[in-house]
Order: C-alpha cells, then sequence, then structure tokens
C-alpha cells in the first residue's frame, strides 16, 4: 500500500494556490528517495593510456621478456608487450628521455633524461616504480651502455669521460675513464662528447669509445690505457661491432660508412657512401645527409645486414625520410612516411658473441611505430596490434559508451575487419611480451572519435584495452573538387572542412548522426549488406535569423502556419532561388554533396545529408548541439541562429525556428518586437512548423527573412556582454524523452528539451503518427508547453529520473537491417519504445512522478515533473565553469559527474545533489582537453592528454580497487638462453669470448670511491612497495620471504646504525669527561 505523504499535499496545494512554481530548495524532500550513493563509493585515479607516444625521443627492446620501451620528450615511459599489455609511467622531472637500456630478462629499465639524470625502473610490478636516481651535476650525460649480464653501466659524458654505476646500488664507482688519456696526448683538440659505448663481443675487457669528432679509441679496462685509436675526418653518429669482434663500423655525418679492423692501423679498410653518386673518374663521392645510426647483423647462413638510417644525397629534395636495408648485393630504401626518431633490429639471441640472425627491424617514427619482417622478400611490415592510429587525422571530437549492448562489438568487429589492408607479414607479432589483467570487468564499451579529415573511428574499449571496430569515412559523401565559389569563408573549412564537430549516437538503434564543421549534418543506419546509392538524399535548410523581421520570405502579407501546412521549398537544388536581397546567389551550401552513384559496403550507410545554406552572402553558423531518437525518427540540431527539428523517416524538416522565437510573448529578456507573423502565432512562440513529406531534392526555407546579425561568431562559455546578450542567445544542448510536457498533466508524452547558453530549459511536445505506414505519411506535430527552468549559465545536460530516482534512458527503436528487400511487415517493424517506470494508470498521485535533472555550467537544479517545482538547487562553481557535465548510471545508483575548467572533477548525488566527490585533478592546460573530455556510465571516463594519446580515468571506488588485477604483467619468467657454445678449438686455443671479472675492477676495494660532488643518489619510491607489488606474481611466495627477509634486514640495519650512534655518543662523552677532569684535576673545591 502507498504511503500518505502530507508533504506531497501542501505541495499540491501550493502549486494550485501561486500562479508561479513555487521553488522549495532544501533536505526537507530527502525522504521521498532513499540515496544509495555515498562517497566513499568514489574514487579518482587514471587506469590506461592509450596511443602512440606523443614526440618520442628513444626506444629499448628487451630481446628475451619482447618488451618494448619507448622514451618521450616530456619525460614519459611507455611500455608494450603482446596486444592488449600497455604501460604508461611519467618521469617527474618532465625531462626529455635520450636513452633506455634493458636489464636484460632482469625485469628492469635504466633510463637516462636531458636534466643528466639516470634512473632505475623496476618492471615486476604492475605500475613500474623507480628504485634508483642518479643525478649527474658536474657532467652532461651524452651516451649509456649496460652489457648483457653486467651490473656495470657505463655513462658517457659531454666533456668525453667515461663514468661507471653499479645498477644494483646505484654508486658510482672511483674508475674513470678521462677523455685525455684516452686520446692521444699529442692531440690538443678536444674529441667532443662520447657518442658511443660497447665492450667487444668477444673480449669484455676492451671497450670501444667514440667520439664525436671522429676519433675512436679501444681502452683497455684493466691496464687502464688506450690500446688502438682510429681517426676519421668526419664527425661519427653510431658505431657497431661485427658479433667475432676482430671489426667494427661507424657511420658519419657526410653519409659515409667506413669499416675498421680491430689490428689495423691508420685507415679503414673499406668506406661506403651508399646514397652517393660515385663519380666515373675515381675520385670521391659526393657527400651526403648524416647517417645517423648503422647496424651490423650477422647469420649463419648468408650475408650479414647493415640497416642505417639517414644518408641521403641532398639532390633529393621532398624525398621521405629512409630506413636502408643492406643485405650482400642487394640494397632495398624502404620509405617511411616520418622523421626517423630511432631504430633496433630484433635478433634471435642476446648474446652479442653469437651470429645475430636478424628476424625484424623495429623503427620508431615521429607520429608512428613500423616493424619490418626481414625474413620474407620485399621486407613487408608487420599488421600493428596497438591502438597507435587514434591520431592519424587529428581528434576534433569524442564520445565514450560504456554497459554497451553486447551484439554491438561484434557486429562493428564483422564489418570493419573487411576494411583492413593486404600485404602484411605472414607471422605473429614480434613484440610479445608480458601477460593480460585477470580482470572481472566484462561489460562492452565503445569509444567514438571524430576527425578533422571527416573520419569517424569506432574503438573496443572493454576491459583496459583498446582495438580500432570500424572506420567511417564521411567525406565521401561530398565532391572532393570544390570550387572557389563553393568554399565557405571560415578560416576552419578552409582548412578542414570536412571535420567532425559534434556527435550523436543511439547504440540500441545503431543511429548515427555526425554535424561537421562546414555546417552540414549527416544520418548513417547501419547495415551489414553492401549497397549503391543512385542520388544520396539532401535537405537544405536555411537558418538565418534577425531580432527584427520585417517582411515573409515572399514579401507578400504574412500567412498563418497550421500543422499540416506543407513545407516551404525551393526549387531543384540545380536551380538555387535568390531572394530579392540576396544578388549573389547565396543559397550555397559550404559543401556540395555528391551527384554520381555512391557505393556503400557494409557498416554505417548515409540515409540523409542535411546541409544550412549561406543567406545573403553570410555563411551559416556552425552547429553547436545535436541530438537523435531512434524511437520518435527525429534529429534536431542547433547553432547561435535557432535549431531545426529534421524527420529522417520522411526527409523533411519539421520545425525550424530562431532563438528568438522559442520565448514566444513570455520572453524573459523583453526583446524588440519580431515580426506580426510571429507575434499573432495562437501558441506563443513555438509554432513556425513544416510537415508533410517531401522528396530528396526539396529544400527547406526558414521561415524568416534572409535578415541576420553577423557580428557574433560564439565562443565555448557563455561570457558575453549584456549590450548584445539577448542577441547572442544559442542552442547549447537537447534531451529527448517520454515525460509531462505541461506542468499537471496526467499523461505521459513524447518531449523535446531544449537548452540554451542563458541557462533556460524549454519543452516542447512532440505528436508522433502511429507506428507503420502512417508514420511515413502523417506529419510530426511539434508544440510549444513554454518555459521549465532557469540556471546561470549554458546549459550542459539534461535528463529524467522516475519516481524511484532510477534513470529513465530515451526511447529506442530496436536495430533491423535497413536494406532488406522482403516485405513491407519485414522491413517496418513495430518500433519498440523502452517503457518507463511510471504509466498514467497506476500512478493517481502524479506529484512526484518523475525528477528532471538540469546542469548548467555553474548550477544545477532537480524539478519535479509535473508539477514542475524546483526542489533541489545547487551551485557546483562560482569563480570557474564547468566544460562537461554527464548524468550517469553508476553500479549503486545515478550521479552527475562534472569536469570544471580550474581542473576540478567533482560527482554529486542525484536527486538531492549532496558533493560526493571534489578532486583537483589537472589544470586545463590546453582546448583538446576541454573539447574531448567523456564521463560514461559505471564510473569511466576519457580525454585526450595529448594530441595522439587517449588517457582514461576511473571515478568508481570500485574499479580502483580492482585496477591491479585488472592492469597486464610486464615481467614474466622466462629463462636466459643458453650461452654459445665456445668449440673445442676456441677452447684450446683461447679464440673465444674472454670473461673480465668488473666487480675486482670497478668495486670500491679496487678503484677507490667516487667523486661525492660528481653526482647525488636519490632513492626512489619504488624499493620495497616494488618488491611488495612483485609479491603478487607467479613467484609470490619467494618474493614475500624475500620481503620479509629485507624488512628484517632494514630493521637490523636500523638497529645497527642506532648501536653506532649511541657508541659515538658515548665515546664523546667519555672524552668529554676526561677533558673536564684533566682541567679541574689541580683545582681546589672553592674554585670551581
Amino acid at each position: 500500500m502507498k504511503k500518505f505523504n502530507i508533504r506531497k499535499v501542501l505541495d499540491g496545494l501550493k502549486e494550485v494556490s501561486s500562479s508561479t512554481p513555487s521553488v522549495q530548495v532544501g533536505p526537507q524532500e530527502n525522504h521521498l528517495i532513499q540515496e544509495t550513493l555515498q562517497s566513499d563509493h568514489f574514487q579518482l585515479c587514471k587506469t590506461v593510456r592509450h596511443g602512440f607516444p606523443y614526440q618520442p625521443s628513444s626506444m629499448a627492446f628487451d630481446p628475451v621478456q619482447k618488451i618494448l620501451a619507448i622514451g618521450t620528450q616530456s619525460g614519459a615511459l611507455r611500455l608494450f608487450g603482446r596486444p592488449g599489455v600497455e604501460c604508461y609511467c611519467q618521469h617527474e622531472s618532465g625531462a626529455a628521455v635520450i636513452q633506455l637500456q634493458f636489464l636484460i630478462n632482469e625485469g628492469a629499465l635504466v633510463s637516462a633524461l636531458a636534466d643528466d639524470s639516470v634512473h632505475l625502473w623496476n618492471l615486476r610490478q604492475k605500475r613500474p616504480a623507480i628504485l634508483h636516481s642518479l643525478k649527474f651535476s658536474k657532467e652532461r650525460i651524452t651516451f649509456c651502455h649496460l652489457p648483457f649480464q653486467s651490473k656495470w653501466l657505463y655513462i658517457g659524458t659531454e666533456r668525453g669521460n667515461i663514468h661507471l654505476v653499479n645498477v644494483e646500488s646505484f654508486m658510482l664507482s672511483g674508475y674513470v675513464i678521462m677523455w685525455n688519456k684516452a686520446i692521444e696526448l699529442s692531440t690538443k683538440a678536444h674529441p667532443g662528447p662520447v657518442v658511443h659505448i660497447s665492450d667487444n663481443p668477444m673480449d669484455e675487457g676492451k671497450l670501444i669509445i667514440g667520439f664525436e669528432s671522429g676519433i675512436v679509441v679501444l681502452w683497455d679496462l684493466k691496464s687502464k690505457k688506450a690500446d688502438s685509436r682510429y681517426t676519421y675526418d668526419e664527425a661519427i653518429h653510431s658505431v657497431a661491432w661485427h658479433h667475432e669482434g676482430k671489426q667494427f663500423i661507424c657511420s658519419h655525418s657526410d653519409g659515409t660508412l667506413t669499416i675498421w679492423n680491430l689490428r689495423g692501423q691508420g685507415k679503414p679498410i673499406q668506406t661506403i657512401t651508399p646514397h652517393g653518386k660515385q663519380p666515373k673518374d675515381g675520385k670521391k663521392p659526393e657527400p651526403c645527409k648524416p647517417i645517423l645510426k648503422v647496424e651490423y647483423k650477422t647469420t649463419r647462413i648468408g650475408e650479414p645486414f647493415m640497416i642505417l638510417s639517414g644518408g641521403l644525397s641532398y639532390d633529393t629534395v621532398g624525398r621521405r625520410p629512409c630506413l636502408t636495408v643492406m643485405h650482400g648485393k642487394s640494397t632495398a630504401v624502404l620509405e617511411m612516411d616520418y622523421p626517423i626518431v630511432d631504430f633496433l633490429t630484433l635478433c634471435e639471441t642476446p648474446y652479442a658473441n653469437d651470429f645475430q640472425e636478424p628476424y625484424a627491424v623495429v623503427v620508431l617514427l615521429e607520429k608512428d611505430l613500423v616493424v619490418i619482417d626481414l625474413a620474407q622478400n620485399g621486407y613487408p611490415i608487420f599488421e600493428n596490434p596497438y591502438p597507435l592510429t587514434i591520431h592519424e587525422s587529428p581528434v576534433t571530437c569524442c564520445e565514450y559508451f560504456a554497459d554497451c549492448p553486447v551484439d554491438l562489438i561484434p557486429a562493428l568487429y564483422s564489418v570493419g575487419s573487411r576494411q583492413k589492408r593486404q600485404g602484411y607479414s605472414k607471422k605473429e607479432w614480434p613484440i610479445s611480451g608480458g601477460n593480460w589483467g585477470q580482470g572481472t570487468q566484462s561489460y562492452p564499451e565503445i569509444i567514438i572519435t571524430g576527425h578533422a579529415d571527416g573520419t569517424v573511428k569506432f574503438w573496443d574499449a572493454s576491459a583496459m584495452m583498446l582495438q580500432v571496430l570500424y572506420k567511417l569515412k564521411t567525406a565521401k559523401v561530398f565532391d572532393r573538387n570544390r570550387s572557389k565559389e563553393d568554399k565557405g569563408s571560415t578560416e576552419t573549412s578552409d582548412e578542414d572542412p570536412f571535420a567532425i564537430q559534434v556527435m550523436a549516437w543511439c547504440p540500441e538503434s545503431r543511429m548515427l548522426c555526425v554535424a561537421g564543421v562546414s555546417a552540414n549534418i549527416i544520418i548513417y543506419r547501419f547495415s551489414k549488406l553492401e549497397v549503391t546509392t543512385e542520388v544520396v538524399q539532401l535537405l537544405e535548410v536555411r537558418m538565418q535569423y534577425e531580432l527584427n523581421d520585417i517582411e515573409s520570405p515572399d514579401g507578400g502579407e504574412p500567412a498563418l502556419p497550421t500543422p499540416g501546412a506543407s513545407p516551404q521549398t525551393s526549387g531543384p537544388p540545380s536551380h538555387p532561388s535568390t531572394s530579392s536581397n540576396n544578388s549573389d546567389g547565396g543559397n550555397m551550401p559550404c559543401l556540395k554533396v555528391r551527384s554520381t552513384p555512391l557505393k556503400q559496403s557494409a557498416g554505417y550507410q548515409v540515409d540523409l545529408v542535411v546541409q544550412l545554406v549561406w543567406v545573403s552572402g553570410e555563411p551559416p553558423q556552425q552547429i553547436t548541439s545535436l541530438a537523435l531518437n531512434s524511437s520518435y525518427g527525429l534529429v534536431v540540431f542547433g547553432n547561435s541562429n535557432g535549431l531545426a527539428v529534421v524527420d529522417y523517416v520522411q526527409k523533411t524538416v519539421v520545425l525550424n525556428l530562431g532563438t528568438v522565437e522559442l520565448y514566444g510573448s513570455n520572453d524573459p529578456y523583453q526583446r524588440q518586437p519580431r515580426s506580426p507573423r510571429k507575434t499573432r502565432q495562437p501558441s506563443g512562440g513555438l509554432c513556425d512548423i513544416n510537415e508533410g513529406s517531401a522528396t530528396s531534392e526539396d529544400r527547406c526555407k526558414s521561415p524568416t527573412s534572409d535578415h541576420r546579425d553577423n557580428s557574433f561568431s560564439r565562443s565555448r562559455s557563455s561570457s558575453v556582454t549584456s549590450i548584445d546578450k539577448e542577441a547572442r542567445e544559442a542552442i547549447s544542448s537537447f534531451h529527448f524523452s517520454d515525460t509531462f510536457a505541461r506542468k499537471g498533466d496526467s499523461t505521459l508524452t513524447p518531449c523535446l528539451y531544449v537548452g540554451t547558453t542563458l541557462g533556460t530549459v524549454l519543452a516542447l511536445a512532440l505528436t508522433l503518427p502511429p507506428a507503420g505506414e502512417q508514420r511515413q505519411l502523417q506529419p510530426v506535430i511539434l508544440s510549444p508547453t513554454g518555459m521549465l527552468v532557469r540556471l546561470k549559465g549554458s546549459i550542459m545536460r539534461m535528463a529524467l529520473l522516475d519516481s524511484t530516482g532510477s534513470m529513465l534512458p530515451p526511447a529506442f527503436e530496436p536495430w533491423f537491417e535497413p536494406n532488406v528487400t522482403a516485405d513491407g511487415e519485414e522491413r517496418e517493424k513495430v518500433r519498440k519504445r523502452r517503457p518507463v517506470s511510471v504509466s498514467p494508470s497506476t500512478s493517481q498521485d502524479l506529484n512526484e512522478s518523475q525528477y528532471a535533472v538540469v546542469c548548467s555550467e555553474k548550477q544545477a537544479k532537480v524539478i519535479s515533473l509535473p508539477s514542475q517545482t524546483c526542489i533541489y538547487k545547487h551551485s557546483i562553481t562560482e569563480a570557474s565553469f564547468i566544460l562537461r557535465a554527464d548524468v550517469v548510471q553508476m553500479s549503486q545508483g545515478v550521479s552527475l559527474a562534472c569536469f570544471c575548467a580550474n581542473g576540478h572533477i567533482m560527482t554529486l548525488s542525484v536527486p538531492g545533489l549532496r558533493p560526493l566527490m571534489d578532486v583537483n585533478y589537472l589544470p586545463l592546460t590546453d582546448m583538446r582537453i576541454a573539447r574531448t573530455f567523456c564521463f560514461t556510465n559505471l564510473g569511466q571516463a576519457m580525454y585526450l592528454c595529448s594530441p595522439t594519446e587517449v588517457q582514461r580515468i576511473t571515478y568508481s571506488q570500485d574499479t580502483c580497487e580492482n585496477l591491479q588485477e585488472m592492469l597486464g604483467e610486464l615481467f614474466t619468467p622466462v629463462e636466459t638462453p643458453e650461452a654459445p657454445n665456445r668449440g673445442f678449438f676456441k677452447g684450446l686455443f683461447g679464440g673465444g669470448a674472454q670473461s673480465l671479472d668488473r666487480e675486482e675492477l670497478f668495486g670500491e676495494i679496487s678503484s677507490g670511491k667516487a667523486n661525492r660532488s660528481l653526482a647525488q643518489h636519490i632513492p626512489g619510491p619504488g624499493g620495497l612497495e616494488g618488491m611488495k607489488g612483485a609479491a603478487s606474481g607467479v613467484v609470490g611466495d619467494l618474493a614475500r620471504a624475500r620481503i620479509a627477509l629485507d624488512e628484517r634486514g632494514q630493521k637490523l640495519g636500523e638497529l645497527d646504525e642506532r648501536t653506532a650512534a649511541m657508541m659515538t655518543s658515548a665515546d664523546s662523552f667519555s672524552k668529554h669527561a676526561h677533558e673536564m677532569m684533566l682541567k679541574c684535576k689541580d683545582k681546589k673545591w672553592y674554585q670551581l
């Protein structure tokens, strides 16, 4: 039995006695709905980062673990394993990463930064952390080298010196190779910075040091002197060994490669200019661009590989960057789309003294990552499984959908898989390390990105991964060759005329609507069948308004439009109409829709194009808001001039209205009177309605005149001057729903809520024809029902709740195949509406049947329907403004999530508007974040943190707690391959690899202590915490035992330190006591 509520009765009496709704704000209504969301349900944390590392600067690969690391110019570190295993870390300083070195198969990584710091990362935990750091203060780091299975890291500096660091303790050795000892004493000039260090593959005691000026030194570590020096008159960029340790190769700044015998003095045994033109008279070839890097890799069977970047001749102007692969007598020049940052050759063995057997080359470009298969003819590339193409064209907008219908991702994948390119390598992706997370989060998530070239991409974002599903090219709808007359004068239209500005998507019906920067709207249906569209259906709409309209479009006596009237249309598109004051043929759209048949493959297929046309020589204003409802068959869009409602079933415009006309006689801003035609409207404003069917060639004209005030180009914020305020009101948001259209209504009707930039929410009631054949013929009628509420600032988001506080999703139509040619019944399925919680038959007491949640850029209000009483109000921000707000479904209830321009992320309970979370997350550094930030259900959010990367975050406590399980593992226990067999004769005659006891040579006993002022050791935060993270892995028990021992050792160490301190204190006390005794020994008691 329903409880009797005296407050409801009193509210009802107040509503009857008062002509204006009384606003009751406060906690007195709180007992009506028991809110389940509490502040402890919310916690904010970053989850994963996807996309290509922005501005990459360095790269490293672990050949045993098969993990790739990329460092960036902003100090970021991205680690990649098998598809789906990704990790992002950040150096606090933000300095560029100049070099990376893996401790191969140890689960650790060394990074060297441009601020002369070196860091050791622990990769044995799911979120890697820094174990140690070393900050150099007197020398600049230029090159690092860490030999395989060695714990001593060589660090070369700008001064030409080499220091050694123990990677376990991160302490400097006293052993230093000074530049003046390395080069001949007779050489007075400084050799320049160290550009290369590597040990001889066959003799660990011999080190090759490359100086920038062109000098290479073979240094004997034991005797601490130079064995040989090799001089060339061109600067060196890189050095590479032959695996037998008898030869090495250098790349130079003049585009040459020099090959040297270790024992050959003086000149190189061979000089090659790979891209130089060989003169016939035997002279030196013309110099080429520098060869920035060379790698020399041997194979057991066949010729060795020489792989290099750069070195092209100077006369190849405009040629793309190239990677050159020299194999025997063949030379392959592989062109790249972007400049090469670095490349690495992947080999079968981690041992430098064995045949390398190269099988692939990883090429890091400025905006892409390419992996080349060396084993196949023609060197095909591997198909990249990582989501690195987000930035293929700049992202202009995005939307995020969690908990989608389960059949949606397979449907998109099936049509997207047909779009894949051919000609990739047949082999498996070689970067295959790590393991996937074991998360329980299983709901489908989809991210949609709109791009500057008109592309729309659908991404599967489920389970902390990201994979492209399907790519839609909207520019195909338009003719590419636009004449000067057709071009829009706005800058954005000239640069990227097809750029996507706003998107609306109905996941259940799979209907998609996109608005472009050239004031065009395209409506798409999803089909699994290929189709050829002979004529793309087009509607052209004129949306140009002025406050003082003085005449109707035909110049005669204005007529009253009545429901059912035929639309005002001009002639076919080939004969654009011109009005008397529009002599320059201003009825043109910004883009021309293609007139030839359009072949549309399976996936999203264009159903209708709507274009705003030029009027009076002025381009149309860009679309600022867009909404779609598949159940009603309507799309609504708005800009700074007004709004238009399109019936995409009948392909007609059913409403085209200026912003000023929204209010009718109830205009709160007291604007100047409008034309007689509008002031005589019986329904008071929203009734310039065009109904009826129209062909694809119909052009729907605005019912207003051609005059307009074009002085306003709307910015995102609603901070406008009061002088011209009323002329600047734009449409900012829409919401379709089945609700109570008017105050005191007892039945639910389809409605459209319209939000404006001046904080007004207006309602329109929709009268829809019955489903089936009549829906194709009878008109849709929109009736104004007045203003619902006003808030401070632009309206951002609107939503409806039922009487229990549950979210009421908009009605939708289930997806059906649009290209089925069966009978009408199959094609015209009965449109189903999702039932709402409150039905008129069961709700006799209708005062509180629904709640409308409205959020502006300053505040939020909750309106009780149908009484239209404001029951809750909350001021979200005063000093700043909200950039994005969404009413989201959490697992425990409904919440309002807001992202503020000052960087705060906030959540409020609904309907009570209690603040539940407020975190100062990030300062708004650029408009990219403002443009791309999205909240979605179940506590997920995302934004573009750089032009190439998506950052996903969660504000759900549940997700934060389970995040450790969801994340993949980078380190997996793998046995290190066996060292190459030395062979009987090599062992007998000493021809194999010579080992070196580095500990004895570089340790403190033999080399002494390092200069303390040279570098400062900084313990990292990932010490014991990192060990604890590793304890959850495969070797958990051993790791836990190790932690216990470490903690015990740490405590014993602390005890030893305290004991030593006490002993020192006791010694000091004894000393002072002895001094006092000597001082007072010969004095009498009265002299003391």
